[in-house]
């Protein structure tokens, strides 16, 4: 295309059209001029014609001259930009809609080997970037990809035709050849090294105690006690040490711990071999000698990192120590755990609780108890418990009850007016939300789970909380209590409460009924004192014979009726064994009251046949699946349901699934099985 055919439009050529334009302006002028005087008129028309015969000249003269200075300019323009994109320091490349490379520049080339002669599809260099990627995103978006151990950060922007020619085109092109994609490579190798090694040189702090020091030393002679705490040291630095960790004895059965990030992993993929490792520690001790170990990780500041520790090591604490408990952030591991509790021989801790427990009431006009959701008879006993300690003070106290089962209805019956009890004794969940305000005591016994509680909007209503509980803790938790007593050593609720009764005032005394329901809690949750029973619980049930409770009487209120009866042979009839050690039943909750604990009782039931390890029952009912699980003493269930969602304790925990069927709920419990036994965490 010749120069002179180039033509002229826009702002540049009404730049050059303008003075002949300003004739007009001169000729009105001009006439003006005339008006007034002829000869003045004659002689600017000569002006006039003068100037427009020069500026014609000038414009035809230099145009020309002006539009080859302007193709210079674009093209020397041009070369420069094309040249500076080409030794642009960051790769890059122009794809088209298929993924087509159309253009590399220098640095692309120097990293890919392809130079701008490859017009080959990207993905024959980069796999990753698949057409759909390309395709998939309408505006700007990134990835990572690894080329010759170097990482590089991919980040891709469409350009469209019509927006970098401002609208200018003349025709409508098609969909696929609207845009092109730009890509960019940046390498980011080093700061990825540097934020990894940052994160690995994070310290993590650590708290390790010693769960039954006091025990232990008592099992052996005195002149071994200080070999025995000796080898623990000895175990617990070398362990540490390997990794690098700062070990210091803060008190004679508690250490703390300071090691890098960096070794986090290695230490989980061992999973803390130690709790296993301290417990072969044997010079004449009976008893194994267990730890419980609480990591923080994750958090802003060493200060927040040992604030999780703690945190972590009053979880492990609170599930009945032997194991460790890691927090990172939000996230919550365990590991561990799988060996019985520890029973406490002293009874100093139920003296504290019992006295605290007295000043809280003390502080309040009303209490409100409430247990877990669809009440056992453990819940309801050590509810009783507690409006008994509460009557003593003289404070109005009422218990939530929702649904009287007909495994309760014996007991709650027993509470009548009749018999000198209130008529708003038993209350529920709305009842109870009207009558609660900041003052309001709330007691929550037999659960420390917000979620299962019978009321969880009480413990928004309230800043006065008091937990008493013998299940395992875990992430979930009520929040601030001013009083904690969870004790998973403890056979159930009713033991505890049955203890902290006999600290809480001299002249407490119980009717023969409300010692009834405190010994039936008991004795459900033990078994008939064939589970989790230790001195401790039958000095409990020795306490309670002495208030006036009667065997006899609390086995006639805690027979069933014929339906649960037969819901629970059912059960038995058609349990299934999975890998020869694990039996899995359904039972039915037709015409059952309380098809939940019936399902316990087939749990505790499967366990008297030879073999059986561990049962697991569901039981569908209100659109859940209930899951009972009980074991002797081989298989830690409680790992099982926590998986789940559940807890519990090591022979006897739950879980509630939902959204699942009840075919889809065994298979989950097979699947879970495996899991565990393939990762070791059971064994059959």
């Amino acid at each position: 295309m010749k120069k002179s055919n180039i033509s002229m439009k826009g702002r540049l050529r009404t730049y050059l059209y303008m003075p002949m334009l300003l004739t007009p302006l001169l000729i009105v002028i001009n006439v003006l001029v005339y008006m007034d005087n002829t000869t003045s008129g004659a002689m600017f028309s000569g002006f006039v014609l003068l100037y427009f015969l020069i500026m014609l000249f000038v414009y035809i003269h230099n145009k020309p001259l002006l539009v080859e200075e302007l193709v210079n300019f674009a093209t020397q323009y041009a070369t420069v930009q094309k040249q500076l994109l080409n030794e642009f320091e960051i790769p890059y490349a122009l794809l088209d809609f298929n993924g087509k490379i159309l253009w590399v520049n220098k640095q692309f080339t120097e990293i890919t080997g392809k130079d701008k002669n490859y017009h080959k599809s990207i993905m024959t260099v980069f796999p990753t970037l698949t057409k759909e990627l390309l395709q998939r995103s309408d505006g700007a978006q990134a990835m990572n990809l690894t080329m010759e151990d170097r990482e590089y950060r991919v980040a891709m922007k469409r350009i469209y035709f019509d927006t970098a020619s401002h609208g200018g085109l003349t025709v409508s092109l098609e969909e696929s050849s609207e845009y092109m994609t730009a890509l960019y490579l940046f390498d980011e190798t080093e700061l990825n090294h540097y934020i990894k090694e940052n994160e690995e040189q994070r310290l993590v702090a650590g708290l390790v105690y010693i769960d039954n020091y006091d025990e232990a030393l008592d099992s052996i002679e005195d002149v071994k006690r200080s070999l025995l705490t000796a080898l623990i040291d000895r175990k617990v630095n070398k362990y540490f040490t390997e990794i690098d960790a700062l070990v210091r004895k803060i008190e004679r059965d508690k250490y703390f711990i300071v090691f890098k990030n960096q070794y986090m992993h290695q230490l989980q993929e061992d999973r803390f071999s130690i709790i296993e490792d301290v417990k072969t520690v044997k010079v004449g001790n009976e008893m194994a000698v267990t730890l419980s170990i609480g990591i923080g990780s994750g958090g802003d500041s060493y200060n927040q990192n040992y604030e999780y520790a703690r945190m972590s090591i009053d979880l492990a604490l609170g599930r009945g120590g032997d194991q460790v408990v890691v927090r990172e952030g939000e996230e919550i591991s365990y590991y561990g755990g799988k060996t019985k509790q520890v029973e406490r021989n002293s009874r100093v801790k139920a003296r504290v609780k019992a006295h605290a427990l007295r000043e809280v009431i003390e502080s309040r006009e009303h209490v409100i108890i409430m247990g877990h959701s669809i009440s056992d008879v453990d819940s309801l006993g050590a509810a009783i418990g507690v409006y008994c300690a509460a009557r003593v003070l003289g404070k109005k106290a009422q218990i939530v009850l929702n649904e009287v089962t007909s495994s309760l209805r014996p007991l709650v019956e027993g509470f009548s007016e009749d018999k000198g009890y209130p008529a708003d004794l038993f209350i529920n969940s709305e009842d109870a939300i009207m009558l609660t305000n900041r003052d309001t005591l709330v007691v929550v016994v037999d659960v420390n789970r917000p979620s299962y509680t019978e009321c969880p909007e009480l413990l928004k209503r309230t800043d006065t909380v008091c937990v008493f509980d013998h299940h395992r803790q875990n992430s979930e938790v009520i929040e601030n209590p001013v009083l904690s007593y969870v004790e998973p050593y403890a056979s159930s609720a009713c033991e505890m409460i049955a203890e902290v009764l006999q600290y809480f005032s001299e002249n407490i005394k119980l009717e023969s009924h409300e010692a009834d329901c405190i010994y039936a809690g008991i004795l459900i949750d033990t078994n008939n004192f064939m589970t989790k029973t230790g001195v401790r619980t039958f000095e409990a049930a020795a306490y309670l014979r002495r208030a006036g409770a009667e065997v006899t009487r609390v086995r006639k209120m805690l027979r069933n009726d014929m339906a649960a009866y037969k819901a629970r042979a059912e059960a038995v009839r058609h349990a299934e064994v999975y890998r020869g050690a694990f039996a899995i039943s359904v039972c039915p909750a037709d015409n059952v009251e309380s098809p939940t604990i019936v399902g316990a009782q087939a749990a505790n039931e499967l366990l008297n046949i030879v073999g059986i390890k561990a049962s697991f029952v569901l039981t569908e009912y209100q659109g859940k699946i209930y899951v009972s699980s009980r074991s002797i003493d081989e298989i830690n269930v409680q790992l099982i349901m926590e998986r789940l969602g559940g807890g519990g304790h090591l022979n006897v925990a739950g879980a509630q699934l939902t959204d699942c069927s009840v075919l889809e709920a065994k298979h989950i419990i097979q699947d879970t099985i495996d899991e565990m036994l393939e990762e070791g965490d059971i064994t059959e």
